[in-house]
């Protein structure tokens, strides 16, 4: 698995509320800061709503990289299926996120879902410097990634079914 083939990772839950409740959420982008170990604050950077276009910061940090902030772009906005976006740059983002919604019964099938690249990120670095750990560094990094979704759709989901 090499950081140029853009991989990916992602988790999904169930959530007993209708997709408009976990919309309500998931656009939320101050909720996962609340629950990540990773990403610690973030902020729009212009008024408004959540919109496609619109862009936000987030300050983060990691015990093997320090800290560090980057600016998002949403790039979907499709309420109540899917809240996406690219990180820095919007035509060659370091890495994509997205939330999707599925109505399931009387509740919500929600999956979130990431890619690295095709942009340079921090990650690129530490594989310049060992190019022989580049399938364990994508690995751990895609490992860490799936374990903040897992605990970012668990809270979205206790907060949904209050």
């Amino acid at each position: 698995m090499r950081y140029a083939d853009g991989p990916t990772t992602e988790a999904a839950i169930t959530v007993a509320a209708p997709p408009e409740r976990v919309w309500e959420l998931v656009c939320d982008i101050h909720l996962v800061a609340e629950v990540s170990t990773e990403l610690q604050r973030v902020e729009w950077l212009e008024p408004g709503g959540p919109a496609v276009g619109r862009p936000f910061r987030g300050w983060n940090s990691h015990p093997a990289a320090g800290e560090w902030s980057t600016v998002s772009r949403v790039v979907v906005c499709d309420p109540p299926r899917c809240f996406g976006w690219d990180v820095e740059d919007p035509r060659n983002p370091t890495a994509s996120w997205r939330f999707e919604l599925t109505p399931d019964g009387a509740g919500t099938h929600l999956r979130q879902w990431a890619r690295m690249g095709p942009g340079p990120s921090g990650l690129t670095g530490a594989i310049r410097r060992w190019p022989e750990k580049e399938e364990r560094i994508v690995a751990g990094r895609l490992r860490e990634w799936r374990a903040g979704m897992e605990a970012n759709l668990a809270a979205i989901k206790e907060r949904a079914e209050r």
